[in-house]
């Protein structure tokens, strides 16, 4: 699992607000796409379903949901990270 790096002065690259993109990959059998909207809601109730994405493998039998957000800062994105990484029906978190 994935964890974004931290930075112990809370200084981040990043300009916040700002739009940012996470990659969700787990089962294709799952309905990873509502899970991954209800976990990344608990940290950004105003997520809007329209800039969810959903690309299925090949075979179909992984999925990969790509939740672009306006995140308000380093600590939000810490904490959904934190939250989606340590679910057992996500495999990684990019």
């Amino acid at each position: 699992m994935t964890e974004p790096a931290s930075d112990p002065k809370g200084e981040s690259p990043l300009q916040f607000p700002c739009d940012f993109p996470i990659k969700i990959l787990g089962d294709g059998a799952a309905d990873l796409r509502s899970l991954a909207i209800d976990l990344v809601r608990r940290h950004a109730p105003d997520l809007d379903e329209a800039r969810v994405r959903v690309r299925d493998s090949r075979t179909g039998r992984y999925q990969s949901v790509t939740v672009n957000l306006r995140a308000r800062d380093q600590q939000q994105l810490d904490a959904i990270y934190r939250e989606l990484s340590g679910h057992p029906q996500i495999a990684l978190v990019l």
